[in-house]
């Protein structure tokens, strides 16, 4: 067994302001090379998280090692300089280009400067580079944000939501780049309030609650753990319907609702293969059928999440 160091070890964290409790008895870690989900709701210590892991907020209780040195050592500010930091809203002077905005960071990080043009052509701003960042809109702001979270090459990133303020086309070219960087090493810490966005991309995920981990594992776990019903759509001539019903009577916990040629069947999952098998013996009654699993929104909302948003 491997002793590298977790990317991320956090233990036993909470944190208080006062007495606001923003986080409780928190722990989690994350694997080298990871692209790790944090979700949850307004409220739920998902900032706080993020920035007592960024090292800029001490925890009133427990601790956090990032790369195996605890963030209030005196060798954190070395592996600090190996974290890119991408914020919720990137801000930065109006009156300087792309280029030159790069430019600054890289001088503030100490690195080369050499790398800035290529970064902004690997984040689709290549034809901006010199203009002036006052004419950029919110998405062009926000891929100039994670070119500078880029700077060095990093081999662990934070991005906090984001693909605000990007089209379609941009989230996608956002999370192509994303898993190339992935691919050469580096972990990756999530968050977004898109969770079909990020349902098939992260390996784990963690959904705060209240300041507290409400579930954490990676969505094939999340959905074993909560233990919620399958979906079924299928379409069959009306004349079968009844034949098809009086073929699943024996099987509990079926909730079957019947539409013209449209049949919804709410399954759990320990019945789902019996239901299967079912369907399929009864020969040319079955035209169509279409299978949906709790999403990631499903989950979120079963444990207590109010503010997800599927999109």
């Amino acid at each position: 067994m491997s002793n590298k160091p977790k990317a991320i070890e956090v233990a036993h964290v909470s944190k208080h302001y006062g007495q606001i409790e923003a986080l409780n008895d928190v722990s989690l870690a994350v694997a080298p090379g990871e692209m790790f989900g944090l979700i949850g709701p307004n409220g739920a210590g998902k900032s706080t998280l993020f920035k007592m892991m960024l090292g800029l907020a001490a925890p009133s209780a427990g601790e956090i090692r990032v790369h195996g040195v605890r963030i209030d050592g005196r060798d954190f500010r070395q592996v600090r300089r190996r974290i890119g930091y991408l914020p919720e809203s990137f801000v930065t002077y109006d009156n300087l280009t792309g280029l030159e905005v790069l430019h600054l960071f890289a001088d503030l990080k100490q690195v080369g400067r050499d790398s800035c043009g290529a970064l902004l052509e690997r984040v689709g701003l290549s034809g901006a580079a010199g203009r002036r960042v006052r004419g950029y809109s919110k998405g062009m702001r926000q891929r100039l944000g994670f070119a500078q979270a880029l700077l060095g090459k990093p081999d662990l990133i934070f991005l906090d939501e984001p693909t605000n303020g990007l089209d379609p086309q941009g989230i996608h070219d956002f999370y192509q780049t994303l898993r190339e960087v992935q691919g050469e090493g580096a972990t990756i810490i999530i968050t977004s309030h898109i969770l079909a966005e990020i349902q098939e991309r992260v390996d784990h995920l963690v959904i705060l609650q209240s300041g507290r981990i409400a579930a954490q594992g990676t969505l094939a776990q999340l959905r074993a753990q909560r233990v919620m019903p399958s979906l079924l759509e299928l379409t069959v001539a009306a004349a079968r319907q009844a034949p098809l019903r009086a073929a699943l009577a024996g099987m509990d916990g079926l909730d079957i609702a019947m539409h013209g040629d449209n049949v919804r069947i709410s399954c759990p999952p320990a019945q789902k293969v019996a239901l299967l098998a079912a369907l399929f013996a009864e020969q040319g009654t079955v035209q169509h059928i279409t299978i949906h699993e709790p999403s990631l929104e499903d989950l979120f909302l079963g444990y207590g999440g109010r503010h997800a948003q599927a999109h």
